[in-house]
C-alpha cells in the first residue's frame, strides 16, 4: 500500500506471481461515476493481470449498434466490383477495402476482409522522414448512391467510440495514480485513431481468421457482431474464448501502454478461429502521430510488481518485419517503437509490405 502523491489516495498494488484467467471479466463503466477510486483500481488489477475485458453500461445505445451492424453488413455484400474501387493497395495511407488474405501478421496471411478507416487530417507530405508523418491523409469511401448513410453513419461511430475510450484514458489514469487528464493529454492536437471492419468467413483448419498477436496502440474497442471467435492467451498458453456480446465491447491494451508502464499493462496475445461466417468492428484509439511512448511517471510499487512477475518482465512485443525476416517469431521482439506513428509504421510495414513497396519505396525497409 503506498500513497500517492499530491493527492489523499492510496494505491495497494498486488504482486500476482503466477498469476492466470480463465475466463474474460465484466466491467461496468456506469461504475465509474458512482465509485471512481475503487472503479479505477479494478481496471488497473485487470489491465495487469488479464489485459482484456468485456465493456458494459458504456452508453452507446443498443439501436446504435443495431444500424452500425447493418451498415457493415450491407458494405461487404457489395460485388468485389464495387469494393476494389477503393482498395487498399490505391491509398498511400493504408486507408481502404482489402481481400481475404490481404494482410499479414506475424508473417502469415489473416483469413478476413477489411476495411479500413482512420482519423481524417490534412497530409503532412508523401516524403517526409521519418515515413509515419506520411500516415495522415483520407479516408477512401464508396459513394453515397451506392451505399447512402454510410460515410454519415461512420462519422457518428468515430465519435462515440472515441468518447468511450477517452473515458477509459481517465480511468486507466486515475488507476496508475496519474491525474485523470494525463493519458488523454498526451493525444496531442492530431489524434489518429483508426477502425477495421471485419468480415470472416469460416477458418479453415490450418488457418486462422487473424493470427496470434497484439494491437498497436492505447486500446482496442471491439463489437463482435453475431458470432463468437476471439480467443486470448493465459499465461499457461491456453486459449481461453471470448463471447460475443452486442450490449459489450471487449476492451483491451495496446503495446503502446504496455511500453509506457514498463509492462505493467499488458498487451495480451489474442487471435480469431472462426468457425462460422462472423463480423465485427474494432476501434484502435490512437494519438497524435508524433506522440512520445516515454514512461509514464509511476510510483516505484508499478515496477516492483513487474520485476516480481517472470511474465510482466518477458512481456515482448510484434517484432519489426525486418525480425520476423531474419526469424524472430512475431511476439517475440524486445523493443517498442518510442513513438506512436513509428509503431503504426512498422505495423504497416510487417502486414502489407508490398504496400508499402508501391508508395514508399524509399522507406520499405
Amino acid at each position: 500500500v503506498r500513497d500517492v502523491p499530491g493527492t489523499s489516495r492510496t494505491l495497494t498494488i498486488r504482486v500476482m506471481v503466477g498469476a492466470t484467467f480463465t475466463t474474460i471479466p465484466e466491467i461496468d463503466l456506469g461504475d465509474w461515476s458512482r465509485d471512481p477510486a475503487a472503479f479505477a483500481d479494478r481496471v488497473r488489477q485487470i489491465c495487469h493481470e488479464i489485459g482484456f475485458f468485456q465493456l458494459v453500461g458504456h452508453g452507446v445505445d443498443a439501436d446504435f449498434i443495431e444500424r452500425h451492424i447493418e451498415h457493415q453488413r450491407r458494405f461487404f455484400a457489395l460485388p468485389e466490383s464495387t469494393k476494389v474501387t477503393i482498395d487498399k493497395a490505391l491509398s498511400p495511407h493504408f486507408r481502404g477495402w482489402e481481400r481475404v488474405g490481404a494482410e499479414l501478421t506475424g508473417g502469415l496471411p489473416d483469413l478476413r476482409e477489411q476495411l479500413d478507416l482512420s482519423s481524417e487530417h490534412p497530409v503532412r507530405g508523401l516524403d517526409l522522414d521519418p515515413p509515419y508523418l506520411r500516415l495522415d491523409g483520407p479516408n477512401q469511401w464508396i459513394c453515397d448512391d451506392l451505399l447512402p448513410g454510410f460515410r454519415a453513419h461512420m462519422a457518428d461511430y468515430f465519435e462515440r467510440m472515441g468518447a468511450v475510450a477517452d473515458t477509459l484514458l481517465e480511468v486507466f489514469s486515475v488507476g496508475l495514480g496519474l491525474e485523470p487528464d494525463h493519458l488523454r493529454h498526451l493525444f496531442g492536437d492530431r489524434p489518429l485513431s483508426f477502425v477495421k471492419l471485419i468480415n470472416y468467413p469460416p477458418t479453415p483448419p490450418d488457418g486462422a481468421g487473424v493470427n496470434p498477436h497484439h494491437d498497436a496502440g492505447f486500446l482496442t474497442l471491439l463489437l463482435q457482431h453475431d458470432a463468437g471467435g476471439l480467443q486470448v492467451c493465459n499465461p499457461e498458453g491456453e486459449w481461453v474464448d471470448v463471447p460475443p456480446r452486442q450490449d459489450a465491447f471487449v476492451v483491451n491494451i495496446g503495446e503502446m501502454l504496455q511500453e509506457m508502464t514498463g509492462n505493467y499493462f499488458v498487451a495480451t496475445t489474442h487471435r480469431v478461429i472462426a468457425d462460422l461466417p462472423r463480423q465485427s468492428s474494432a476501434w484502435f484509439h490512437g494519438p497524435d502521430l508524433t506522440t512520445r511512448l516515454d514512461p509514464l511517471p509511476l510510483d516505484a510499487s508499478f515496477g516492483d510488481a513487474v520485476a516480481a512477475s517472470p511474465r510482466h518482465v518477458g512481456a515482448g512485443f510484434m517484432a519489426r518485419r525486418t525480425e520476423i525476416e531474419s526469424g524472430v517469431e512475431g511476439i517475440e521482439s524486445s523493443e517498442g517503437a518510442g513513438v506512436y506513428g513509428q509503431q503504426l509504421w512498422n505495423y504497416y510495414c510487417r502486414s502489407y509490405p508490398d504496400n508499402v513497396a508501391r508508395h514508399h519505396p524509399d522507406a520499405a525497409g
